[in-house]
């Protein structure tokens, strides 16, 4: 961030957010945060009405909080109509952050996840529709897979939610999980339709942190009107001076993100933030193009989606994914490898997700570096998959069953993980 925004965050590092009778400039800034990112959602707001919103140390507290409110009011409504309410359920893709697993584990709410297949990376709309009970406190959705970047199809989930809802009586709402998204989206493509535009979506967290272009420990959560945050989650305290409303997981903490946030949406303003924005996807197009050119991988992400490149080997026989990571390292560049989650557990990808520091130049460097990799990697012995060969070769002479490709590939990162853990304890013993 800019020196001047650094100063701010050094001069505010002693203001505590929650104490708003002593600090109610910050609680100011905070709520015309939470209007600016209401109004950039779309949100259904009247004349001089006031947006509905907190801010929160992340995206992981902010759907916390929502989840509570989707929970909250689903019991209310069924116990209104005299219907059991211990069983909730939440459904959405095997693609979601941990977060929300957290979530369903933390508040006892049944995790139901739509399986992925190899080539789609996201949740599929008509799958999660399907899998909506009279128990579904609500259906997430993404804006910005981890996985890929990918975007989920908001617009088309909302619709088949409305028909399935119609035909059920039910009002199964959707929460949009824009942690990544929701700062590109707005500015890249602004005529996609995921947000408060769509009936069903309610709720919408963002991360400030991620491409809300602040230091990390800012996240947001935007509800749509004030009758889907169940007032009874709202606590009202006064022992600080004037009766101040709250509702976070957490109480004290620093001023500082917030004031960080507001500098950035007022000193970018919508230009800034979508020149940022187009940057960082151009980017994300040379380093695409360039592994392209090397003929060697396969991209897994979109053009459209979240600025990052997923790609994956298109021959990961005799050297694989984890292998070009670690190699990657003694470069300087850290770029995870990783399996897909079920059912596409079987594809390992390698990801580079380009921030706003990361340049034209980086992505070219990288894609030197990456050659250089793959160069030395084809003069190393398959060591790992000669080994695999010979057991196979064993196993057929001696009548047993073949492999499939799945075992074999899970085989080959059980190895090269183990390979990897015992090369970095190796380094750390001392002769």
């Amino acid at each position: 961030m800019e020196p001047e925004c650094d100063k701010l965050i050094m001069d505010s590092i002693n203001k505590n957010y929650v104490d708003m009778d002593e600090y109610p400039v910050t609680t100011e800034l905070q709520n015309r945060c939470v209007n600016m990112i209401a109004h950039l959602f779309n949100a259904p707001l009247g004349d001089g009405e006031a947006a509905v919103g907190v801010g929160t140390v992340g995206s992981s507290e902010a759907i916390m909080l929502a989840g509570l409110a989707f929970k909250r009011k689903w019991q209310n409504k069924r116990k209104a109509e005299g219907k059991p309410y211990d069983k909730p359920n939440i459904v959405t893709g095997a693609n979601v952050q941990v977060c929300w697993e957290k979530f369903a584990r933390y508040f006892e709410v049944d995790l139901k996840e739509v399986k992925l297949r190899e080539g789609y990376y996201v949740m599929d709309p008509v799958k999660a529709v399907e899998m909506v009970d009279e128990n579904t406190i609500c259906v997430a959705a993404i804006l910005g897979s981890t996985l890929n970047g990918e975007f989920e199809d908001v617009k088309l989930l909302n619709d088949l939610l409305i028909e399935k809802n119609k035909e059920t009586g039910w009002d199964t709402p959707i929460h949009v999980d824009a942690a990544s998204g929701g700062f590109i989206a707005p500015f890249l493509y602004p005529e996609l339709e995921w947000d408060f535009r769509l009936p069903l979506v309610k709720s919408i967290n963002v991360s400030g942190h991620k491409y809300g272009l602040v230091y990390a420990g800012i996240g947001w959560v935007i509800w749509r009107s004030k009758e889907d945050l169940p007032e009874e989650l709202i606590f009202h305290i006064n022992y600080l001076g004037a009766d101040q409303p709250t509702f976070t997981l957490n109480f004290s903490k620093g001023s500082s993100q917030v004031i960080a946030q507001y500098y950035q949406l007022i000193r970018l303003g919508y230009e800034g933030y979508r020149n940022v924005m187009e940057n960082c996807h151009g980017n994300a197009m040379v380093l695409k193009e360039g592994l392209e050119k090397t003929g060697r991988f396969n991209i897994v992400s979109k053009d459209d989606g979240v600025p990052l490149v997923a790609f994956s080997l298109k021959n990961n026989k005799r050297h694989d994914e984890f292998e070009i990571s670690d190699m990657l390292r003694r470069f300087g560049w850290i770029v995870p490898a990783y399996t897909m989650p079920a059912d596409a557990q079987h594809i390992t990808v390698l990801r580079v997700v380009i921030r706003e520091d990361f340049s034209r130049t980086l992505a070219e460097r990288l894609v030197i570096d990456i050659e250089k990799v793959l160069h030395e990697l084809d003069t190393l012995p398959a060591k790992v998959s000669a080994k695999l060969a010979i057991a196979e070769e064993a196993d057929a002479q001696n009548g047993t069953v073949k492999k499939t490709d799945i075992e074999t590939q899970r085989e080959v990162m059980a190895y090269w993980k183990k390979y990897v853990s015992e090369r970095k304890s190796n380094k750390n013993k001392i002769c």
